[in-house]
Formats: structure tokens, sequence, C-alpha cells
């Protein structure tokens, strides 16, 4: 039997790329950062934000390879590089202010 294979779903060959591209810097900065706020022994606000990125970084790379998920996949990706870039905006931040006081 001969199917219509138009109707079916068809992968989106570079669904790979933003997955990536927050991984490569996010992955060793949400490492470094949670093995720093983990060890506290409590649950803070940068500790969940942190496990919140990791949580998203994981669904970037689960969705579905169909090209109609490259937007969401670029939103969680971006996400999650957002949310490891801050604790340590936060810190650099945090340092300027103390050094010009």
């Amino acid at each position: 039997m001969i199917t219509n294979d138009s109707r079916l779903p068809v992968a989106h060959r570079t669904w790979w790329k933003a997955p990536m591209a927050a991984t490569l810097p996010g992955l060793p900065l949400l490492v470094g950062e949670l093995s720093m706020f983990y060890s506290e022994g409590y649950t803070s606000g940068i500790e969940i934000g942190i496990l919140l990125g990791v949580a998203l970084l994981a669904v970037a790379w689960l969705l579905p390879h169909r090209r109609s998920m490259r937007g969401l996949r670029m939103m969680t990706a971006g996400g999650a590089l957002a949310l490891a870039i801050l604790p340590l905006l936060y810190a650099v931040l945090l340092g300027v202010a103390m050094a010009s006081g």
C-alpha cells in the first residue's frame, strides 16, 4: 500500500544549531554555578534559576525535530543561556559597585 508522504512531518535539517549555540557557553557556566550554589544546603532563588536553566537546556534538546518547533527551540535555548549568564552578570555588577564605592 502506498502512503501519502506529504502529511508526514519533515525533520528540520539544522535543528541542532540553536541548542548547540546555547550549550557550548551555557553548560560550563551552569555546571560551575550549580556546584557553587548547590553546596549551601538550602534552596535559594539563584539556585532555582540555575536549575530552571538546566531544565530549559534539556527541553531545547528534547523538542521534536520539526521545522515548526524552531521558534520554541530557539526561545528555550536563549532562555537557558540567559539564566546561565544572569548570576555571573549579577556578581560582576556587584563587584563593580563595591569597587567604585
